[in-house]
C-alpha cells in the first residue's frame, strides 16, 4: 500500500498547528454530511436561515470521501464514520456505476482500502472493454480518464501480480490522456474531435482537468516505469503552479490551446486544502519535484487572505464554504466567449460572494491531502 510521503518544505516551517486544526474541520464536519440510514454521504450541506440542510446523496462523494478517512486511520486518527458498513452499501447496489470516472474511483477507494473485493470489481464491471463501452471514456473525459488510470495504478501498486495483466489496458488510458494534453502543458476538458460538445467546449479544461491527470500520471510512473508520465506531470504542475494568484488562488479554467487562463473564479476551497495540495505532494513522491512551498501558499487564501478577507471557515468550525465566485457570469460561458487577451485579467474583486455550501468529497480531499500531515505524531 502506498502513502503519500510528508514532502520536504524548503525555507519555511511546517505549520504543524495549522494543518492539526484543517484536519479538525474535516473530522468535525463529516458526520453532518452523512445519513446513517442509507450509509451514504449527502450532495450538499447549504446554509439556510433554520441552519444547515441536507441535499440528496451522492455515491462518487462517498466514495472520495471513504478514501479520506482511510488516510484518516492510517495516520493513527479514529475516523468519526465506520469505513466498512460503508463500503458494504455501495456494493449493495451498484446500478448507480454507469461511467468510467466512478469506476476508477471505486477501484481507486478498494485498492487502498480492500484489495479482496478488486477481483469483484473486475468480474462485475467487465474492466478491459471499458473503454469502449461507457460515453465518457467514449468522449475523452479528461477528469474521468484520470480516476481510471489512478485506479488501475493504485491497484497494481498494491497488488504487483497483476501489474503485467492490467499492463495494455493502463497503457491505453495513459495515451488516450495524453491526446488530451496542449503542448504547453495544460489539459483540455474532454477529446476536441469525438463529440459537439468537446468541438465546443473540449479544450477549456478545469482545475480538476489539471490536477487528476497529473495525480494519475504520478502513480502510474511509480507503477509502471513510463518517464513520459513523470515529464507531463511536471509539465502541467509548472503551468499551474506559475499561474497560481497572488493571493495563493488555484484559477479554474485554462485554455489546453494556449496554456493560459481562460476563467479565474469561482476560486474553490476544496483546490486550496484539498485537490491542489493532493496532487502536489503525490507529484513530489513520484518524481521530488517540489511545488510544496505552492501547495502551502494555497491554505493561506482560506484565512482570511483572500479577495474578501473573510475566514472561510463556517462559525462552528466544520466545514470550509464551497467557493468565493461571482454571481453573473454564467457557467463556462465567460471562459468560451471573452477574447484571449482579456482572459488572463482574473484578479478583478467586484461583486464577489461566499457559496454557502459545502459538499463531503471537498472535506474528504482534505483529508486524503493533510490527515498523515496535521497528525500529532508529525
Amino acid at each position: 500500500m502506498t502513502v503519500l510521503m510528508e514532502p520536504k518544505i524548503t525555507g519555511a516551517a511546517h505549520p504543524n498547528a495549522d494543518l492539526q486544526r484543517l484536519v479538525r474541520v474535516a473530522v468535525n464536519g463529516l458526520p453532518q454530511m452523512f445519513d446513517t440510514e442509507k450509509q451514504l454521504f449527502c450532495y450538499s450541506l447549504k446554509q439556510s436561515k433554520n441552519g444547515f440542510v441536507r441535499t440528496g446523496i451522492s455515491h462518487r462523494y462517498t466514495v472520495i470521501t471513504l478514501m479520506g478517512l482511510h488516510r484518516l486511520e492510517q495516520s493513527g486518527q479514529r475516523s468519526p464514520i465506520k469505513i466498512r458498513p460503508v463500503l458494504d452499501a455501495l456494493f449493495a447496489n451498484t446500478s448507480w456505476l454507469n461511467n468510467i470516472g466512478d469506476l476508477g474511483l471505486l477501484l481507486w477507494l478498494c485498492a487502498l482500502v480492500a484489495p479482496e473485493r478488486v477481483s469483484e470489481i473486475e468480474s462485475k464491471f467487465d474492466l478491459g472493454s471499458a473503454l469502449g463501452r461507457y460515453q465518457d471514456a467514449k468522449q475523452a473525459r479528461t477528469m474521468e480518464l484520470a480516476w481510471f488510470l489512478t485506479g488501475l495504478c493504485h491497484w497494481s501498486l498494491s497488488m504487483p501480480d497483476v501489474q503485467l495483466r492490467i499492463q495494455p489496458l493502463a497503457f491505453e488510458t495513459f495515451r488516450l490522456l495524453c491526446r488530451n494534453q496542449g503542448t504547453r502543458g495544460a489539459f483540455a476538458h474532454m477529446a476536441t474531435d469525438k463529440s459537439l460538445s468537446g468541438r465546443i467546449r473540449g479544450r477549456i479544461g478545469s482545475f480538476a482537468d489539471q490536477v487528476y491527470p497529473i495525480y494519475a500520471m504520478s502513480k502510474f510512473f511509480q507503477a509502471y516505469g513510463e518517464d513520459g508520465a513523470a515529464k507531463r506531470a511536471i509539465s502541467c504542475a509548472q503551468l499551474i503552479c506559475e499561474a497560481q494568484g497572488p493571493l495563493g488562488q488555484w484559477w479554474w479554467h485554462y485554455d489546453s490551446a494556449t496554456g493560459t487562463v481562460a476563467e479565474g473564479y469561482p476560486v474553490f476551497s476544496v483546490h486550496q486544502h484539498g485537490m491542489g495540495p493532493l496532487t502536489l505532494f503525490a507529484l513530489h513522491e513520484a518524481t521530488q519535484s517540489d511545488f510544496t512551498a505552492n501547495a502551502y501558499k494555497g491554505l493561506e487564501w482560506l484565512e482570511r487572505r483572500n479577495e474578501l478577507t473573510v475566514d472561510m471557515k463556517d462559525a462552528t468550525e466544520s466545514l470550509y464554504w464551497r467557493s468565493i465566485f461571482h454571481p453573473a457570469v454564467p457557467r463556462y460561458w465567460n471562459a468560451l466567449t471573452s477574447p484571449r487577451e482579456k482572459r488572463t485579467k482574473v484578479q478583478v474583486h467586484d461583486g464577489l460572494k461566499v457559496r454557502l455550501e459545502c459538499r463531503p468529497y471537498e472535506l474528504g480531499w482534505l483529508l486524503y491531502a493533510f490527515a498523515s500531515h496535521g497528525s500529532s505524531n508529525d
